[in-house]
């Protein structure tokens, strides 16, 4: 199994930003009597420009939170970014917001290419980077834009997902709790949740736009995302509390001791029922898919920032996060927080 405790590595801050325009599923929804909003809890969602990236989401996110800690950019060692919507092909995108941000030289970045469970992914690789002290600030950059992959013509996808950016900020500290995890992957499933053109397996051609009907009200092009809702489904309520108990089991969590349990914000129906296998109650997990829609890798740092802004900055806590989805890839970590810095939701 692919546990992970990393020590010396703490949470300093959560930040995050949306796109000013917000859809409201009953103006886009056009697929008849909707019950959508009722089984998914996605009554909005945040949608951006042709010209806005991920980048420059988690950009804005990082200028604010960085300003909050008081940190000095030359001491800033590492940045990780993770996303599905990179800026290019290549160069990766982390090289660009370190100059962006105005960061060193010297400072290591990385682009690691997950959604759903990225947050949670990308969190172990910062952590282990920094845990003997030679790396001691860094930024983890989460963010997607998945509208940009759905098309407005395809039910299954188009009201389901939301753009946004995240920042969580870590520091080496040799007083931390540290940080356990919890990983596994099913390659099985890749044609769960897929672009199967533009890449380099399939080339982007002259078919690549053509639209072409599947059937029950899904029409979409090569180039636009592929769901199979039942299947995600059905592995998201199988796996995530699977992965919890295991975590908790391996490490000898005492599960009625966290304050937190924020899981990947995928929709109402299949988080309740995950939150019902666990025995949680309801105000230990937190929502945000009813303003913000399905973020991909930003959804569980956005629920954070959004639902629990004030207590994370006041308090100290102990959370546990599960990621899971594309891949298919799903992972959960336990942490604690001691009173954050939290910037406001930034809006762009």
């Amino acid at each position: 199994m692919a546990f992970l405790d990393i020590n010396n590595v703490a949470v300093k801050g959560i930040s995050a930003c949306v796109p000013h325009i917000s859809d409201y599923i009953s103006d886009i929804y056009k697929w008849g009597v909707n019950s959508f909003a009722e089984s998914t809890g996605i009554k909005a969602r945040r949608r951006v420009l042709d010209a806005t990236t991920s980048s420059d989401l988690c950009l804005e996110a990082a200028k604010k939170l960085i300003e909050d800690l008081n940190w000095d950019k030359s001491d800033i060692d590492v940045l990780v970014f993770v996303s599905q919507t990179p800026d290019y092909d290549l160069p990766a995108t982390s090289c660009l917001l370190q100059q962006r941000l105005g960061l060193s030289k010297e400072c290591y970045t990385l682009d690691v290419s997950l959604g759903c469970s990225g947050w949670v992914y990308a969190l172990s690789v910062i952590a282990a980077l920094m845990q003997n002290g030679t790396l001691r600030k860094g930024l983890l950059m989460a963010g997607d834009t998945p509208t940009k992959l759905c098309s407005p013509e395809d039910k299954s996808v188009w009201p389901l997902f939301g753009d946004a950016g995240t920042v969580t900020a870590l520091e080496f500290d040799d007083n931390s709790t540290g940080m356990q995890f919890l990983f596994n992957t099913d390659g099985n499933g890749a044609e769960t949740i897929i672009v199967r053109e533009g890449g380099y397996r399939n080339r982007f051609n002259e078919k690549s736009l053509i639209p072409v009907d599947h059937g029950d009200d899904r029409i979409r092009n090569g180039v636009q995302v592929e769901l199979d809702g039942m299947d995600v489904f059905s592995f998201g309520i199988t796996k995530a509390p699977k992965s919890v108990k295991q975590l908790c089991e391996h490490f000898s969590i005492d599960k009625d001791s966290v304050d937190i349990f924020t899981f990947h914000q995928a929709n109402l129906m299949m988080n309740e029922m995950i939150r019902k296998k666990l025995k949680l109650p309801e105000e230990k997990v937190p929502y945000c898919m009813d303003e913000f829609g399905n973020t991909s890798c930003a959804s569980i740092p956005l629920a954070l920032v959004t639902r629990e802004r004030e207590k994370l900055q006041r308090e100290s806590l102990k959370h546990i996060a599960c990621g899971f989805g594309v891949g298919l890839s799903w992972g959960s970590v336990y942490f604690e927080t001691d009173k954050l810095a939290v910037p406001e939701l930034i809006e762009i």
